[in-house]
């Protein structure tokens, strides 16, 4: 496969408070199309964020995350993502990051792994449309190792019981997501109570080798943006990271302030389509004169009449321009 080239694309218009602005966002190269991974390690803005966790060693893109290190005695918090399940009509329901800010730690693999098995929390059960998990309540992190880019993760037996093939397609795809989120893990093993798990509970979901996100893209929408994540910081501009597999590789992306008024609202495109997934990754500026809540809408217009079909809603919190 080839080599995947991730290239940063700059909206050419600016975009003014109270009116829309229309373009394109480009293209992409073609590129390896089986791995959804895009910009792993990146780092995650909260809508609070005052500060670039990137400066956080436990979570700069270089770091490895260590399943057994102790919190960080200097204090301060730490940015992890965990993976759920937004809720739409076919096609637009699938995995979603959502942001955790924990007490700082080097060991963020574990603590990313923790909170997605906390499950989703009250604002986010209740937002429509909802987020939910399909892990198993009482399900517990036994053992977390990281070796030669490869985490063995270690669940209680909760982890594997109840619900049929999706379920336990879906909760599967939620921990490979989680843990590959860090750069230095590429797929993930699973163990349950300490032995080596080959073939997952009654559904017989064959798990003879390391596990990676290219092996769950089924659990994804048919317009998947790992950047931004769900209810997070969007940045001015703002970067739109992901995957797709629409007609002729493109699809829309509108921009919405707290008002309803559309900052942008353009096409865009990834690196492949028409039956393969191909990554996107550019950024969108935008000009509002206080920070808040607004929506980011990725979208495909319909082949028949070009209405909007395939719509995925983000919040951001949007900022003014720095």
């Amino acid at each position: 496969m080839k080599h995947l080239s991730v290239l940063f694309l700059a909206v050419a218009f600016v975009v003014g408070a109270c009116s829309a602005t229309s373009g394109g966002l480009g293209s992409l190269p073609p590129a390896r199309s089986a791995d959804p991974a895009v910009g792993v390690g990146s780092p995650d803005l909260t809508p609070d964020a005052t500060t670039d966790p990137s400066t956080d060693p436990a979570t700069s893109p270089g770091s490895s995350p260590d399943a057994s290190a102790a919190p960080s005695p200097a204090g301060g918090t730490t940015i992890v993502r965990a993976y759920f399940f937004l809720a739409g009509a076919q096609g637009t329901a699938g995995l979603v990051p959502v942001l955790r800010e924990i007490p700082s730690t080097k060991a963020v693999a574990t603590a990313a792994v923790t909170a997605l098995l906390d499950g989703p929390n009250a604002r986010e059960r209740t937002t429509d449309p909802a987020i939910s998990t399909v892990v198993p309540a009482g399900s517990r992190l036994l053992d977390l190792s990281v070796k030669d880019g490869v985490a063995t993760v270690d669940l209680s037996s909760e982890f594997e019981s109840g619900g049929g093939t999706a379920s336990v397609l879906g909760r599967l795809a939620q921990v490979v997501y989680t843990l590959t989120q860090f750069p230095t893990i590429n797929s993930v093993l699973f163990e349950i109570d300490g032995q080596r798990v080959k073939a997952f509970g009654g559904e017989g979901v064959v798990l003879d080798k390391p596990v990676g996100r290219a092996d769950y893209v089924d659990q994804l929408p048919v317009i998947f943006a790992d950047r931004p994540a769900w209810g997070a910081g969007f940045g001015n501009p703002g970067r739109v990271a992901g995957n797709a597999d629409v007609f002729e590789a493109q699809f829309n992306v509108t921009l919405i302030d707290g008002s309803g008024h559309k900052l942008f609202d353009g096409p865009a495109h990834a690196s492949c389509g028409t039956g393969c997934r191909g990554t996107f990754d550019f950024t969108v500026p935008y000009n509002v004169s206080k920070a808040q809540w607004g929506t980011l809408r990725l979208w495909d217009a319909s082949e028949k009449d070009g209405s909007p079909e395939m719509i995925r809603d983000y919040p951001v919190w949007l900022t003014p321009a720095g």
